[in-house]
């Protein structure tokens, strides 16, 4: 399987480097020296890792046969492509592929519907899942402990806790108010979320991008 890890950025120095906009939770194995990473576009690649270095909080690599600035600047927007095993998983329990995630029902504590996820974007501060809803919207929810509260990947589903005003609107609103009233009602039983998943997952994968 072939995930994004890394998006090439502008030219740095004079000899070649470049910055790089990681989407990964794995850098130092993904994006170590002597990696061979396919691009998007495929005409660039394949890219071959000669160095690399973190500076003022960024990552610079210099690929081999990238020189000078020139060639450097000719990089920019390049995704980088890594190839990864579809059964490989993470080594920390509470990391994921974004393959692992794409694709799961997002649902509520209280079981409200909220949506399934179509795509993971990787934010210098954070990661988000962009949520397609069943009307066709989307909705923005962060990766992180305090909102998603369980991956679970045997029952295909992300339980997330947003606090007020995150999913900004009406539709789960309203639909967790009927949940709401239908269990008061005399003789309702109370509907619980089935599974369990890693709890509190951080960044993920992560995305991986791996995205």
């Amino acid at each position: 399987m072939q995930l994004v890890v890394g998006r090439i950025g502008r030219a740095h120095g004079i000899k070649g480097e470049v910055t790089v906009e990681v989407r990964t939770d794995e850098p130092e194995l993904r994006l170590g020296p002597g990696a061979v990473l396919a691009t998007d576009p495929a005409g660039v690649g394949p890219l071959t890792i000669e160095t690399g270095r973190v500076h003022s909080g960024r990552l610079l690599l210099r690929f081999a046969g990238v020189g000078d600035r020139t060639a450097a600047e000719a990089l920019r927007n390049t995704l980088l492509i890594s190839d990864v095993d579809p059964d490989e998983t993470p080594e920390d329990p509470e990391e994921y592929y974004d393959h692992q995630l794409m694709d799961l029902d997002v649902v509520t504590v209280d079981g409200t519907v909220v949506g399934r996820i179509a795509e993971i974007a990787h934010l210098p501060s954070q990661d988000l899942f962009i949520v397609e809803r069943p009307d066709g919207g989307e909705v923005m929810i962060p990766f992180v402990g305090e909102i998603v509260t369980e991956i679970d990947l045997e029952q295909q589903r992300a339980v997330v806790d947003p606090p007020r005003g995150l999913l900004d609107g009406d539709q789960a609103e309203v639909a967790s108010s009927r949940d709401a009233e239908r269990d008061a009602a005399p003789g309702a039983g109370q509907d619980s979320p089935q599974g369990a998943g890693q709890d509190s997952p951080q960044d993920v994968a992560p995305g991986e991008g791996d995205a």
